[in-house]
């Protein structure tokens, strides 16, 4: 008698994740499916507001791309990194306000979020929490064409979240 096997990968359930890198100029996105540890990239892209574009137009520019974005993919769930500044208040306020506008898009599009430090992403990506990821990706997430800093981001955001 032999052991039984795994589950096949047409039976392994695919998740879909949405990863956001919030702020008032660029909002950066991914969506990736994940089957158990294989992983395919779905869309990535940014959102881009005009700096003369009066901040409440900014903001709503913003959720409205995003609730697109969950109607068109529909992920089934999303993951943010948390917010850190360290001198700049007035930047830390205005990126506040783009997070907060992009929760309430993906709230109202039926999605928890997961938050991460950037010490849990980069936990999560090279092994070591302490470790400086620039553009750093294992093979397995080396999915984005364009190696757009915003771009690759999201891709670690969603590491966490996709392996846990």
């Amino acid at each position: 008698m032999g052991t039984l096997p795994g589950p096949s990968p047409t039976t392994t359930p695919v998740r879909v994740a949405l990863g956001i890198d919030p702020g008032t100029a660029i909002v950066g996105y991914a969506v990736v499916a994940a089957r158990g540890s294989e992983l395919s990239m779905i869309a990535c892209d940014v959102i881009t507001t005009p700096a003369s574009m009066p901040m409440p137009e900014r903001l709503q520019h913003i959720y409205h791309h995003l609730g697109e974005i969950v109607s068109t993919y529909h992920p089934g769930e999303a993951a943010m990194e948390e917010l850190f500044f360290a001198k700049n208040a007035r930047t830390a306020f205005s990126v506040g306000q783009a997070r907060g506008v992009a929760m309430l898009a993906l709230a109202n599009g039926g999605l928890a979020v997961a938050e991460y430090t950037p010490r849990q992403v980069k936990q999560a990506v090279t092994g070591y929490g302490g470790c400086c990821c620039g553009g750093y990706l294992p093979p397995a997430y080396r999915l984005v064409s364009d190696p757009h800093p915003n771009l690759l981001k999201q891709v670690r955001i969603l590491v966490p979240r996709v392996t846990l």
